[in-house]
């Protein structure tokens, strides 16, 4: 059923976009998303993908503006007006990406790896190609995101984590950001990238050093560049020396902005050991090292008291070791240094749930899943909702998680089956009825749930020689174990002709857990 409506939605679309003109290229491409979809997409999904990513960098906000300045300077000459955006993101890892629509950000650990403005012009005028050129689009049309990012969906999946962290909603946003051009797009991306440089007046030459500077880090192999630009931007000594070719039929000359560009990250430069230390840190918290944890944690704050980051960290490291009103105090800190952030709120809410402070809980929850939805905040709500006995509430909250992997989806699976079951058995056990080898009126039931279910009543559907739809209603005697199925003889063996056995239908109309 799922491949014939993708089949049917490709068929839509196609009829309705076609072909469509590559803004940058001038060249007629198969183009299944239209202008106004990948706009939406763009504003839908920037948003929650930056939160995901550890949010903005507001410690320095000049740096944002810079960068920004920098981004719309090469948007202005781009052969595509769009809605540009440029935000420098809180995250140590080197990286860039665009989404649809011009909503491109950078991360702070790349910016503190380049080395002039002419650089950073090369980053972002490679990206500014990307959302002018439809890139991002044109993966979609070829149906990498089609069946989520076309329809904008935006709730009850999970994909990639923050700080562990099961997350819903942001997911074709993460898709978006971290999937792999093709050569052709990168290959556009660069040429037209450099043209880019020289029309916005800057030195292309920054773009080609750029790219040798690329090559000898991916030799290198260092993980995190690994897992950041060079996992959707792998450099190549080939596309080197394109840019070099290119190079010699540019105009020489142009700005390279050195001193500018140290001038304007010379705060983020001094800070970077203080941030290198909350990465150790965050590793060491993963495997369980709270002495090094808080030992960084400290140097983290000592090297830059304004990051969010580093109390949260702090925070975080209270709560496991059970002081919780410690940690809150961290996130209070936090959040106000970062009032814009999710996981702040989030952390603050499981600690005052944990704390039995219900109202205080709520709030933050429900604050935190606005900026960025999460399994996390969801099933807690569902937690508070179901002991304030607002029974609906939490079935909601506790659906938007259940059909996730993990612990979690486990759990909030669970809570819902013993809420909802009894109302709506048949969305939880499956049943088939027919006859079997042997002649018999049977059932087939299954129970994926996590509890033995009894006290089954279930209604059998035939249509009797008139064509006429008739129905009996059947207690069944028994029990189906957790994950298991169960075969109960009906009693009606010869009462029905084989014409009406083929219009069997049973539904479950009544469940019980044991």
């Amino acid at each position: 059923m799922m491949k014939r409506s993708l089949v049917s939605l490709l068929v839509t679309l196609g009829l309705l976009a076609g072909c469509a003109t590559n803004p940058v290229t001038g060249k007629n491409e198969l183009s299944l998303v239209s202008e106004a979809q990948e706009l939406a997409i763009g504003a839908q999904q920037y948003s929650p993908a930056r939160q995901s990513q550890g949010g903005d960098y507001v410690v320095d906000r000049q740096l944002t503006a810079y960068v920004n300045e920098v981004g719309q300077r090469l948007a202005t000459v781009s052969d595509r007006k769009l809605p540009y955006e440029f935000k420098v993101l809180n995250n140590s890892v080197p990286n860039a990406w665009a989404l649809p629509g011009g909503k491109i950000s950078i991360n702070r650990g790349l910016l503190t790896e380049l080395k002039s403005e002419s650089e950073l012009a090369a980053v972002l005028g490679h990206e500014v190609v990307h959302a002018a050129a439809r890139h991002g689009a044109q993966q979609m049309s070829k149906g990498v995101l089609l069946q989520t990012a076309v329809l904008g969906t935006v709730v009850a999946t999970q994909g990639k984590s923050y700080g562990n962290l099961a997350q819903l909603g942001a997911n074709i946003g993460a898709q978006l950001i971290s999937q792999k051009y093709g050569r052709d797009a990168e290959r556009e991306s660069d040429l037209y990238g450099m043209q880019y440089m020289v029309r916005a007046g800057y030195d292309p030459q920054g773009a080609v050093d750029l790219q040798r500077t690329f090559v000898k880090l991916s030799e290198g192999r260092q993980q995190d560049w690994l897992s950041g630009l060079f996992a959707t931007h792998p450099p190549s000594q080939e596309r080197v020396d394109a840019n070099m070719s290119l190079l010699a039929t540019l105009p020489a000359g142009g700005e390279r902005g050195v001193e500018r560009y140290r001038s304007k990250t010379r705060q983020l430069i001094r800070s970077k050991p203080a941030y290198e230390a909350y990465d150790r840190g965050r590793e060491a918290l993963a495997r369980g090292d709270l002495v090094t944890a808080g030992r960084l944690a400290g140097r983290a704050v000592a090297g830059e008291p304004r990051e969010a980051l580093f109390y949260g960290l702090q925070g975080d490291i209270e709560q496991k070791h059970g002081r919780l009103q410690a940690a809150i105090k961290q996130y209070d800190r936090a959040s106000s240094l970062n009032p814009g952030f999710f996981y702040f709120y989030l952390q603050r809410g499981l600690a005052n749930e944990s704390l039995n402070r219900s109202a205080l809980a709520q709030a933050d929850l429900q604050r935190s899943v606005k900026l960025l939805p999460t399994a996390n905040a969801y099933n807690a709500l569902g937690n508070l909702a179901r002991k304030a006995g607002r029974m609906d509430e939490a079935k909601g909250y506790y659906a938007k998680v259940a059909g996730g992997q993990g612990e979690l989806g486990k759990q909030a699976y669970g809570a819902l089956v013993e809420l909802d079951l009894q109302d709506n058995p048949a969305k939880y056990i499956q049943i088939q009825a027919g006859q079997d080898r042997q002649g018999r009126i049977v059932a087939q039931i299954s129970n994926p749930t996590p509890r033995n279910i009894g006290g089954l009543v279930i209604v059998l559907q035939f249509q009797n020689a008139a064509g006429q739809l008739q129905q009996r209603r059947l207690a069944l005697r028994g029990t189906v174990a957790s994950g298991g199925q169960q075969l109960f003889d009906l009693g009606l063996t010869g009462q029905l002709t084989q014409e009406q056995v083929g219009t069997l239908r049973a539904v479950i109309v009544q469940a019980r857990l044991l």
